[in-house]
């Protein structure tokens, strides 16, 4: 048998061990060769005391038979990914990648976990020789540097590219657009620079490219890769404008773009995805963007919304309020500004909400049972105009400490026949708190006014 048999000799079906029978059942002479150059690589030598690798094989090896009953090796997998699984593990300080797996024609995944740290080593230039099989490449936490060598892109049957976790640095190769069956490409937590390129990759589920330093816009052509269910950019040094093209991205669920560098307008493509359940844009200075009314319009399966510290003015949309599954809203330290749509009276599933340090106003419209679910997950502070305002049927007077650190008071109450009104705790002070004596620290200063919010409560409750 020639190295250039094609992977598709293989008989592909689950084989569940098998031992030299009658059959003449044994590995390709060459590649076991090519195993035990691999294992003393790894600081595995203990691998050439066995007689037949697919024989005696041991979790992190797989194989499979030809038509001829000679088996094959299609997996290899090295470093102890949790307690659960027992692959080789390296020696950290003189592990390296063999040339010998070049002679391993019939490869499909080569997995290599924190293998290499100690021993820092660019990937090698080789591995674009595996194009013909393999299908899964992980070399995840090893310590790789140097660029991504463009023969990568020599890996037309690639379905998963994981280079996440290190050193590596230089651009995002474009022969990796030659690469049209991938569906996972990781490259997150290295030091690529550069623009991400702009390839089309039809079946891409998964690009995860956070933690870099790349730069330039998002491709325009981004909503070709339809297929795309996670999208994680976020941590690098992205501009421009949101491309429309997004609104392609209908089977998308996470998209994370925080902390770049992107600006407005805000894009009104968002409703069209109505697969979405997390859009993560947090940190991004959409300098003086007003968020269109309408801009979330149709995402009923959104569940987390993160639009913290944009820069965002305006009101709050009302279609924020028309979210039936949204769980968590995060748009603190923005410029909002106006009063909290009613509507989010409605909004049943709320679990978290941060709308601290904006420029609300008005009374807070979600009722005691909201307020008390979710407790310390929500922030109201630094709001000068915010309020809550007391039904009828109940009150708070019992909860100021809540109250005081949610960073609101009572809205103010003013009834006929009493010149006497509740003011905003946090915007104005009762003329008697500002004639008491000054207290001699913070912390005292601090339950002084913890007990006038208490007492002035108290004082509302008796007026009712």
């Amino acid at each position: 048998m020639s190295d250039s048999t094609p992977p598709s000799a293989l008989v592909d079906a689950p084989q569940l061990g098998f031992t030299m029978n009658k059959n003449g059942a044994r590995t390709d002479t060459r590649e076991q060769k090519a195993v035990y150059d691999i294992m003393i690589a790894t600081g595995n030598p203990w691998a050439t005391e066995i007689p037949d690798v697919c024989r005696g094989r041991w979790h992190g090896i797989e194989c499979m038979p030809d038509k001829n009953n000679v088996y094959h090796v299609v997996s290899l997998s090295f470093g102890a990914l949790s307690d659960d699984t027992a692959f080789p593990t390296c020696d950290p300080t003189r592990s390296y990648i063999s040339k010998s797996i070049t002679k391993l024609p019939y490869l499909r995944t080569l997995f290599f976990y924190r293998c290499l740290s100690n021993t820092p080593q660019p990937i090698p230039a080789f591995l674009g020789r595996l194009g013909p099989s393999l299908q899964t490449l992980v070399l995840r936490e090893n310590g790789l540097v140097g660029p991504i060598p463009s023969e990568l892109g020599n890996l037309t049957r690639l379905r998963v590219l994981d280079l996440s976790r290190n050193n590596l640095n230089g651009s995002i190769p474009v022969s990796l657009g030659r690469v049209i069956g991938l569906r996972s490409l990781d490259l997150s937590g290295n030091r690529l620079m550069g623009q991400i390129p702009n390839f089309t990759l039809p079946s891409l589920n998964v690009l995860d490219l956070n933690q870099n330093l790349l730069s330039g816009p998002i491709p325009s052509n981004i909503g070709l890769s339809q297929s795309l269910i996670k999208m994680d950019l976020n941590r690098n040094r992205l501009s421009g404008p949101i491309p429309d093209s997004i609104s392609g991205l209908k089977n998308l669920i996470l998209m994370d773009l925080s902390f770049n560098r992107l600006t407005g307008p805000f894009p009104n493509s968002f409703k069209n995805l109505d697969s979405l359940q997390a859009l993560i844009l947090k940190g991004n200075p959409m300098i003086s963007t007003i968020i269109p009314n309408n801009a979330l319009e149709g995402m009923k399966n959104l569940v987390t919304l993160i639009l913290s510290n944009m820069k965002l003015q305006g009101p709050i949309p009302s279609s924020l309020a028309r979210l039936p599954k949204i769980r968590v809203i995060h748009i603190d330290g923005n410029g909002l500004n106006g009063s909290i749509p009613d509507s989010f009276r409605g909004l049943k599933s709320l679990s978290e909400l941060r709308i601290n340090d904006n420029q609300l106003s008005g009374p807070l419209p979600l009722d005691k049972d909201m307020l008390w679910k979710m407790g310390r997950k929500l922030r109201l502070y630094n709001n000068s105009g915010l309020c809550f305002k007391y039904a009828n049927n109940g009150d708070f007077a019992g909860d100021s400490d809540l109250l005081m650190e949610w960073g609101i008071g009572c809205c103010s109450v003013h009834r006929a026949g009493m010149a006497r009104s509740v003011e905003h705790t946090l915007k104005s002070r009762n003329n008697n708190v500002d004639n008491m004596p000054t207290l001699v620290n913070n912390s005292s200063k601090l339950v002084h006014k913890y007990w006038v919010l208490h007492l002035l409560c108290l004082l509302f409750v008796v007026w009712s």
